[in-house]
């Protein structure tokens, strides 16, 4: 089964999923940092400098940079694995982003995150998010 562990936690880590995926589309900075945890990994091994970046701080700074040469942004998430076990959890998401970059070109990018999840201070949190690309499409 593809969904195991209590569902009160299966469902705050649906909706961490899903503050993501929100806080992309405003462009959010602060509620999108809010999200990981102090000492998590953000790997994008297929963005040439993204490969693997550690601690909120950094990840954050990363993602701000990143996202003004996206000045518009949809972010779809969808979990499609959530296993909980105690404080810690792993999973998958799915993802579904129409992208305007600065120059005005639009794309359609569909990815698959693989997540690590921890619970800190009763909130969940990601320790971990790597991407990995799908299709990349005209949108």
């Amino acid at each position: 089964m593809a969904f195991t562990g209590p569902a009160e936690d299966r469902l705050a880590i649906r909706e961490l999923v899903a503050a993501y995926g929100d806080a992309v589309c405003r462009n959010d900075a602060a509620d999108w940092g809010a999200l990981w945890a102090e000492d998590a990994v953000w790997s994008l091994p297929e963005i040439p400098g993204m490969e693997r970046i550690e601690g909120r701080d950094v990840i954050v700074s990363t993602w701000v940079e990143a996202m003004k040469d996206f000045p518009f942004q949809v972010n779809i998430q969808t979990p499609g694995d959530i296993r909980v076990d105690g404080e810690a959890a792993t999973g998958h998401t799915y993802t579904s982003e129409l992208v305007h970059d600065k120059e005005g070109k639009r794309q359609r990018w569909t990815g698959l995150y693989t997540d690590a999840y921890v619970k800190r201070g009763g909130q969940w949190l990601f320790a971990s998010r790597s991407f990995r690309i799908l299709d990349i499409g005209v949108a």
